[in-house]
């Protein structure tokens, strides 16, 4: 018998109060299948999905399968967000690299576009992993009011509230959250520090030399080692004349 949800409230009484946002240059592009016009448009919406979901998506990442599906309009949007969560590749990437809460922040962030309310909220969810698996986590994240009530079966989804009451953007959460938890990123080396010998200076770009100008050529010029004027190239006492006249012998050497 699996064990229910756990009540936990949000971290602020106006959390979940919806705001009035204008709409400015900090709003994010919504990527629905609903006003599709082109194949182009798809491809779109797709390079929007694993940029949520993966953050970067490389060819060998691509669920070529998921996609063709989801192009010929046998499964949803949401579907496809099901099947990219219980890929391989996210799997690899953010499930076997963390701890269950951290994983549940990563999902909360990715699937219903928003950080955690708390921690007891981080706890419930892992509960949920721990009783149902990472498949029945996922498909409870995507079957929740929440995420209904904001993606449906057609929008991507996406980070809600980036800018906040206060009038700062948020950070997003993919610099916010890095992949890899501490201790995976002390086995692998990382952050990494490196020294280097020489030191490099900055110069503003309109201070920098322009095409033909006499400092570009300053180096070259300084490296050169032109003979004192007025000496000749060849020393007389140094050439042996004896030897350097042709000698044609006898027998025609």
């Amino acid at each position: 018998m699996a064990i229910p949800l756990l009540a936990y409230a949000p971290s602020s009484q106006n959390t979940r109060v919806k705001g009035f946002d204008v709409p400015n240059d900090d709003q994010l592009r919504i990527f629905s299948t609903d006003n599709l016009l082109s194949p182009a448009d798809f491809d779109t919406l797709i390079g929007a999905a694993y940029r949520q979901i993966f953050f970067h998506a490389f060819a060998a990442d691509r669920e070529i399968y998921l996609e063709s599906q989801l192009k010929s309009g046998q499964i949803s949007v949401r579907d496809f967000i099901r099947g990219l969560c219980l890929s391989s590749t996210f799997t690899a990437s953010f499930y076997n690299l963390n701890s269950n809460y951290r994983f549940v922040e990563h999902c909360l962030n990715r699937i219903l576009g928003r950080a955690p309310y708390s921690e007891k909220e981080k706890i419930a969810w892992s509960i949920v992993i721990a009783t149902k698996g990472r498949a029945g986590f996922i498909n409870d994240l995507l079957s929740s009011d929440e995420y209904l009530e904001n993606f449906g079966d057609s929008i991507v989804p996406y980070q809600r509230r980036r800018t906040l009451p206060s009038g700062s953007v948020e950070v997003p959460f993919n610099i916010q959250n890095p992949r890899y938890e501490s201790y995976h990123r002390a086995k692998l080396g990382f952050p990494q520090v490196i020294w280097q010998s020489t030191v490099k200076t900055f110069r503003a770009q309109e201070t920098a030399p322009k095409a033909g100008s006499p400092a570009n050529f300053l180096d070259m010029a300084r490296n050169l080692r032109p003979a004192p004027i007025g000496s000749p190239a060849v020393s007389a006492q140094n050439v042996d004349f004896i030897r350097g006249v042709p000698y044609r012998g006898a027998g025609g050497n």
